[in-house]
């Protein structure tokens, strides 16, 4: 077997901007917490709309992350990867100034691209003429946006990536950029931000019928719930460090999490009673990937989408993968907390799974009691235990679903 083939891609660093906590620590501690965040929504001209309750970053200054070039360029979205990239770089202590930049890969999942940049400069060129457009409204609204300006800004040569995609991207992104390094790159910046609660794109996700309606955050998402009314949007994600191993034992990085298997499947837009059957195929096939048993799995980062159909699909699903041992292995949604950062949601799970086995404990489920599915949600507080296998899903408005497996690192004890 070729040296290449027996590369093995790690995670070495977090970084994360999310609605209850920006940076590694505030995140993990809010989230360990089972703290909730969910609240009005307060961006200007979402008054009016039927969607009330949002996650959102609130504390962010971009102006103290990111120099001014490239601020005026940029959307919130990318803000928000480009300073997520910064402190996954820094959590790693990778110092690219001594690699050639053909070493160094960045790709990113996105699903809403630019709204708010683009809707500021739409209502230039409405309201006052094409003049007072500026040249970046050609870019910065793009999808590509925030893998481009990160590879710039880094000088970061190697294989870059964008996958405009439904939520499930964000799991997906990360299984190509671990392809990437056992294909010879040493390192990836991988992960997902996403910045949909500006006027335009609120108004384009109104036609989704499992967004949340609710008027009370307490109550506005509560998956696996017979009070279950859809999710609520939010902005923000993680951008993660993932390298070869042994490139990451060169520079004395920490092996946190190895991302040992991954699979996808597609069963259609909201077809929720066929994603039972997607979402158990995926969960098995990346288990067979990753070699193992389901006996193994130590804690599922659930999905819950918090619409009936979706969570009785998702609930079937685990049980018919995991089989018997699903009855005993803890499920958490930490994200009915903040929200769905769309592809940037299941990055924040992927970057809590890390956590939860670093510090031997898998968070809670903020805001839900009462479950009416046959799985073991951890509710109220967190639960000690020692995790070392993680699997995380996701799924997609869109109708793709995902699942990763992790393994604790060989770093960690």
């Amino acid at each position: 077997m070729s040296q290449r083939n027996t590369r093995r891609a790690v995670v070495t660093g977090i970084g994360v901007i999310a609605p209850n906590g920006v940076g590694k620590r505030a995140f993990w501690k809010a989230t360990k917490e089972g703290v909730s965040v969910l609240d009005t929504l307060s961006h200007d001209g979402c008054g009016d709309y039927p969607l009330r309750i949002a996650g959102e970053v609130r504390g962010f200054d971009p102006a103290d992350a990111i120099e001014g070039q490239y601020l005026v360029q940029t959307d919130r979205f990318t803000h928000f990867a480009m300073a997520a990239a910064d402190l996954a770089k820094d959590d790693a202590r990778l110092d690219t100034t001594g690699l050639s930049p053909y070493a160094v890969g960045v790709a990113t999942a996105s699903g809403s691209g630019g709204g708010e940049f683009g809707q500021r400069e739409l209502q230039q060129l409405w309201g006052r003429g094409p003049k007072f457009v500026g040249p970046y409204q050609s870019i910065a609204w793009f999808y590509a946006a925030s893998t481009g300006q990160i590879s710039i800004r880094g000088d970061h040569k190697g294989p870059c990536a964008v996958l405009a995609n439904d939520e499930a991207g964000g799991l997906d992104a990360i299984a190509h950029a671990c392809r990437n390094v056992r294909r010879g790159a040493d390192v990836m910046l991988v992960g997902s931000a996403e910045a949909p609660l500006a006027p335009y794109s609120i108004v384009c996700q109104l036609g989704y019928p499992e967004l949340s309606r609710a008027e009370v955050p307490e109550r506005a998402y509560l998956p696996f719930t017979a009070d279950a009314c859809g999710f609520v949007p939010a902005e923000g994600g993680a951008m993660l460090v993932v390298e070869d191993a042994e490139a990451a034992r060169r520079h004395g990085a920490t092996a946190r999490a190895e991302v040992r298997g991954h699979a996808a499947t597609f069963t259609g837009a909201s077809a929720w009673e066929r994603s039972r059957e997607g979402l158990a195929h995926a969960i098995r096939s990346a288990l067979d990937q990753a070699r193992c048993a389901p006996e193994e799995v130590d804690v599922v980062f659930a999905d819950a989408l918090g619409v009936p159909a979706a969570d009785r699909a998702e609930a079937l699903a685990i049980n018919e993968a995991l089989g018997g041992h699903a009855a005993d292995v803890p499920v958490t949604a930490p994200k009915t907390g903040i929200g769905r950062a769309y592809c940037g949601g299941p990055v924040l799970d992927v970057a809590t799974a890390v956590l939860a086995m670093e510090h031997g404990v898998v968070p809670p489920t903020p805001n839900v009691a009462d479950v009416i599915h046959d799985i073991d949600l951890v509710t109220g507080l967190a639960r000690p235990a020692e995790v070392r296998t993680a699997l995380v899903l996701s799924r997609g408005l869109m109708g793709c679903n995902a699942a990763l497996v992790l393994r604790r690192g060989a770093d960690q004890p």
